[in-house]
């Protein structure tokens, strides 16, 4: 019996030296994936930003044009959409990148 506990604890020790790692390779190609999507994301974000501008300019024109009172708020929370999505963006890129 001694000899079977024996048996799987140098065999338990053996395999985790051979399975040991420091996992670098690991985590740089983690990195390298992670870091490749923040350029079309940017972009993404960018686009979206603005087709929420050209949504925002229509809408704000309507308003506008019927003479609405709170054109003005209107404009300003659009254009503030616009504003964060740009920043957000750029602030994202430049933290993680």
């Amino acid at each position: 019996m001694k000899k079977i506990i024996l048996f799987y604890v140098m065999l338990f020790i053996v395999t985790g030296a051979f399975a040991q790692g420091n996992g670098m390779q690991g985590i740089t190609d983690a990195t390298s994936m992670v870091t490749s999507y923040f350029d079309p994301a940017t972009k993404l974000i960018y686009a979206i930003g603005a087709v929420v501008g050209l949504i925002g300019g229509v809408k704000v024109y309507s308003k506008f044009s019927s003479g609405d009172p709170d054109t003005s708020k209107t404009a300003a929370s659009w254009f503030g959409a616009c504003i964060f999505l740009i920043v957000a963006a750029t602030i994202l890129r430049s933290f993680f990148l």
